[in-house]
């Protein structure tokens, strides 16, 4: 719909009808279209110049498919009736076209599709209505094969002519009629469901199958990587069975080896609802899998991902799951069509699902590595949007889908920016490389011209001045409807080849991106591991040729370090936790003058809330818009104070003071061994520097124990889910209920009302926030957040002091086990010794290769 064709003589046409002062700002799409349907409908029925009863009931009947019985639809619904019929627009051709003026050919013919089935309703049609919307039709531009299709479809007629039968389909697509509402996406389909079905053209080839072949080889990788594991495990073992090497060695190479067998690369899909989310993950199995409706469809967060056999897991808030058919599955997985139409909060805030699992052996994505997040419909539902940002701090890629006939609105580009801001986090306004922004039902733009200007607007957003995203092939048009039927029949088409260069975007990205790094960061490890197994033979080899002696005075003092390093360690844990109680009081003091000040600073930013629907056509919608701007408003109030006064101010210094604290402590360890290594000869030091580097991998980047902050993606993950607390599905699913009723039509005065509903919102969604949590406490989420930010600390100094005990007590086992020896066993231990070095060097030199094939700078 095209607004901007309105003039001021349609707008003071739709004042007469609504017998309200109306201004352009106040002819939403839907309120247009609405207009239009009560004309063409009233036309229908007085046509004949008699008006039966059952005609009346007919015309309620459609009509309130729009609308609820308390809602100001309904309302509006009753002015126009009147208005229309006191008027008598219906005969006026100028005013019927003027009102049609900015509708689209696919609502044309959605409105006379309306008229045939008014018409119908008794099981035929009667001329003189028939004559009416044949006329009505040719002054819209309707071709009168269409009139036939329809006419078809409402006398339940079985043969109609394939081309005009499949224009028909496509221009009453239910994805077209977004914009309006739900409801008519709704009704959309409803009237398709009458007509005769598609003319599809009947094949026998086998399915088409979409390859990933660059997923193979980084497959192949990472199998080679298990096995170069499972040889240096069985190495290590061997090795400490016979006091060469210390037991930590062992459960390292077997921490490694557990991380590359769990790696998975997570795609996410997500977008706004009833972009096609459900039939792209389709397109992308092969396979018809995830239900799929015209409304919004996806309750439940669903991962797919590779099984030996097909099974469905699902996974409850209470932390119990079960195994369902499939069956149970396609209902668990949706919401209820009345809570989609109508956005009943309840329903959407009530699911106590967790996630939904589906194993399957026979999906080649899945198969290539790939599991694959559908996740609920982005602002669908806040809490459900939460759950959504949730997902994207452990996801690789992310696939955010946008309608191509009405490609990114204003609410798309907002959600847009969050999302580049939670997969950035730590790293400012930098563009991401890891999102992929694609539009769906590119079938429906017919011309190459209107083609390339929706490629062109969604490029020019996402690469523009404040750049979404960077990187080659980012941006794509498909169809996935056209490329799941032409995968299931086996053809081959337009569509097909286009999702065919998308995939191959994302195989590339998954590997090259995404991959290259993976096993950059495992062979580091695995190298790690081999470097210290060397370490510790070399010294071996040396205390067997007498290089290395210990004294019973140096014994003692070993042993003496090994203590005192146990000491350091309590030291550790005893600092943090000093410090941790600093950090929740001061935050704690600090949360509760941040909720003394919050709600003035609400109503202050609530003078910016807007919203596209009019409190005349749909207050219900304006509701939920302030809802949720309250809602986003306080989580950004919440994010900001968690960043700036939590993270930046209190924790900074703590963390900061404890990691030097922590480093003192490793680096007098490290100076103790490199004190023993001066007196005996040995190499402790160089085994536990790497041990420490192994630290600073840990918080690769954030400048490792002593070097900063160190917590990164731990706390900007966690603060995102503390963003809104969970509090917004409570406030969200009584709110509506609350509000609604609270104020009348109110048509005269817009801007009034509007405050009088932020208010309202402000007003009873501060006493949700409130109800919500304790006013004298720090929330759980905040307390959890800071526990496992000082917790990673302790654990990783902790390890690293348990293998420095480790290598001592493994120095003093390879001192007695080379004076319990005879020269002939030393000799042979030599000869051991050095076939195993090799062995490890071998797996270095192929763990080089491995780097080389990926092409890893």
């Amino acid at each position: 719909m095209d607004t901007s064709l309105l003039n001021s003589q349609t707008v003071e046409l739709l004042s007469q009808i609504t017998g309200q002062k109306l201004t352009q700002k106040n002819l939403t799409p839907p309120v247009i279209f609405l207009a239009n349907l009560v004309t063409v409908l009233l036309g229908v029925i007085f046509v004949d110049g008699t008006v039966a009863e059952s005609e009346k009931q007919r015309l309620l009947t459609t009509l309130y498919r729009f609308s609820n019985p308390e809602s100001d639809v309904r309302k509006l619904t009753h002015l126009m009736i009147k208005g229309v019929k006191d008027n008598q627009v219906y005969k006026q051709i100028n005013n019927l076209l003027a009102l049609a003026a900015p509708l689209s050919e696919s609502e044309k013919l959605l409105l006379i599709g309306f008229g045939y089935e008014m018409s119908a309703a008794d099981g035929e049609i009667d001329p003189q209505e028939k004559k009416y919307l044949e006329i009505l039709a040719k002054h819209l531009g309707i071709k009168p094969q269409y009139l036939a299709i329809l006419e078809a479809g409402f006398t339940h007629q079985e043969n109609a002519e394939p081309v005009p039968l499949n224009e028909v389909h496509f221009l009453l697509n239910p994805a077209r009629f977004q914009e309006l509402d739900t409801i008519f996406v709704k009704a959309a389909s409803d009237i398709l469901a009458v007509l005769p079905a598609r003319y599809e053209t009947k094949v026998t080839k086998q399915h088409s199958n979409i390859s990933y072949g660059e997923l193979a080889k980084f497959q192949e990788h990472r199998k080679q990587l298990e096995t170069y594991c499972e040889q240096i495990y069985q190495m290590v073992k061997d090795c400490n069975e016979r006091s060469f090497l210390p037991h930590s060695l062992i459960e390292e190479i077997e921490e490694v080896s557990k991380k590359i067998k769990l790696q998975r690369f997570r795609l996410a899909v997500i977008g706004e609802f009833s972009k096609g989310k459900s039939t792209l993950l389709n397109a992308l199995l092969g396979e018809e899998i995830q239900p799929v409706r015209e409304i919004p469809c996806s309750g439940a967060v669903t991962i797919l991902k590779y099984g030996t056999q097909k099974r469905i897991i699902c996974r409850y808030q209470n932390g119990t799951e079960e195994e369902i058919t499939f069956e149970e599955y396609q209902l668990k997985a949706t919401i209820s069509e009345n809570a989609a139409i109508d956005c009943l909060s309840e329903e959407l805030a009530d699911s106590q699902i967790d996630e939904i699992v589906f194993e399957h052996p026979d999906l080649e994505l899945c198969s290539s590595g790939v599991e694959i997040v559908d996740s609920p419909g982005l602002n669908e539902h806040p809490d459900r949007t939460k759950i959504t940002q949730k997902l994207l701090k452990d996801t690789d890629a992310v696939i955010f889908l946008t309608n191509a006939s009405c490609s990114l609105t204003q609410v798309e580009r907002e959600l847009l920016q969050d999302v580049k801001t939670q997969l950035n986090y730590g790293k400012g306004n930098e563009p991401v490389n890891n999102l992929f922004v694609v539009g769906n039902f590119i079938d429906l733009v017919r011309s190459d011209k209107g083609r390339e200007q929706v490629r062109q607007r969604i490029e020019r957003f996402v690469k523009g001045q404040n750049p979404i995203v960077v990187g080659e092939n980012r941006v794509h048009l498909i169809s996935a409807q056209a490329t799941l039927e032409a995968i299931l029949q086996g053809t081959e088409n337009e569509y097909l080849k286009a999702f065919q260069n998308f995939t191959q975007s994302i195989d590339k990205f998954l590997t090259f991106d995404s991959g290259k790094l993976k096993i950059k960061h495992f062979i580091t490890q695995i190298n790690r591991v081999i470097q210290k197994s060397i370490d510790g033979l070399y010294q071996f080899e040396d205390i067997l040729k007498g290089k290395i002696q210990i004294s019973e005075a140096e014994k003692q003092k070993i042993l003496e370090k090994i203590g005192e390093a146990s000491g350091r360690d309590i030291k550790i844990k005893n600092l943090a936790e000093i410090q941790q109680k600093e950090v929740i009081k001061q935050a704690t003091d600090s949360w509760t003058k941040w909720r003394e000040e919050l709600k003035e600073n609400i109503t202050q930013q609530s003078k910016h809330w807007d919203s596209p629907h009019s409190p005349a056509f749909s207050q219900d919608k304006l509701i939920k818009d302030y809802i949720n701007q309250f809602t986003k408003t306080v989580s950004r109030e919440i994010d900001i104070w968690g960043n700036t006064k939590v993270k930046d101010v209190i924790l900074l210094k703590s963390i900061e003071d404890l990691d030097v604290k922590i480093a003192d402590e490793l680096n007098a360890i490290q100076s103790e061994f490199q004190s023993i290594d001066m007196q005996i000869k040995a190499n402790l030091s160089q085994q536990l520097k790497l041990s420490i580097n192994g630290i600073n991998d840990d918080f690769m980047g954030l400048g490792g124990i002593g070097g900063g902050l160190g917590i990164g993606g731990a706390l900007a993950a966690g603060l995102m889910v503390f963003t809104g607390f969970g509090f917004i599905a409570i406030v969200l699913a009584s709110l509506a209920a609350t509000i609604a009723g609270s104020f009348g039509l109110g048509m005269l005065d817009f801007d009034g009302l509007k405050n009088k509903i932020k208010a309202k919102v402000i007003e009873i969604g501060f006493q949700k926030f409130n109800e919500s949590m304790d006013k004298n406490k720090l929330p759980t989420q905040l307390d959890e957040i800071l526990n496992s930010v000082f917790n990673s600390r302790i654990e990783s100094a902790s390890r690293v002091i348990t293998e420095a005990i480790a290598l001592y007590e493994n120095l003093l086992e390879q001192q007695e086990k080379a004076h319990s020896e005879t020269l002939e066993q030393r000799e042979a231990e030599k000869m051991w010794i050095y076939q195993k070095r090799e062995e490890l060097e071998q797996v270095q030199n192929g763990l080089e290769v491995i780097l080389s094939k990926c092409t890893i700078v």
